[in-house]
């Protein structure tokens, strides 16, 4: 399944156009026929005229692993911030940060961009560059020392995009990451 505009269809464009609306009508504040025409006419003009890369989709989304992921996530978020807070509070104390070269098992544009977001929005950890066509992420961590060591730091990057792959990936696409679905892979990637 591809997810870009003009190979899905007309549907898929009423969609965004429809998308487009609400977040101009919501940007605005006020629902007034002005905005939702304004809004439907920008999206018609975005959707229209902008051409966007396509993005290929061959997996699903499997629900029990996309609660793992969402689940891990939110657990993340909240122990680093506390980390970061640690560090921010430590009188005399500088943090030694690093950035980090991590290789991407999958090849696909949407895993690699779903995981670098992830990464970025926990505390501590921000992308500094991402290298599409090699797969690889560059990381900058704000202290190794709390984040456990540099391949600690690189081993939680590579955690969430399994993660990521096992939420939306297809067999195939887990099969060429070297990961599985089964219930062994589901106890490491909580880890």
């Amino acid at each position: 399944m591809s997810l870009h505009p003009r190979r899905t269809g007309w549907r898929f464009q009423w969609v965004t156009i429809l998308w487009l609306t609400a977040v101009w009508v919501l940007l605005w504040g006020d629902v007034t026929w002005g905005n939702v025409v304004n809004g439907a006419l920008l999206g018609v003009l975005v959707t229209t005229g902008l051409r966007m890369t396509p993005v290929d989709f061959h997996g699903r989304v499997h629900p029990a692993a996309l609660a793992v992921l969402l689940g891990r996530f939110a657990l993340d978020l909240v122990r680093a911030s506390f980390e970061v807070s640690l560090v921010a509070l430590r009188p005399r104390y500088t943090p030694r940060g690093a950035v980090i070269c991590v290789q991407l098992r999958s090849h696909s544009d949407l895993y690699l961009t779903l995981t670098a977001e992830l990464v970025s929005l926990v505390p501590g950890s921000i992308i500094v560059e991402a290298h599409r066509l090699t797969g690889r992420l560059y990381v900058h961590v704000l202290d190794v020392e709390t984040s456990g060591g540099i391949e600690k730091a690189r081993q939680n990057v590579l955690d969430q995009e399994a993660r990521v792959l096992r939420a939306l990936g297809s067999d195939a696409e887990l099969a060429e990451a070297g990961l599985s679905r089964g219930r062994r892979a589901r106890e490491v990637a909580a880890r």
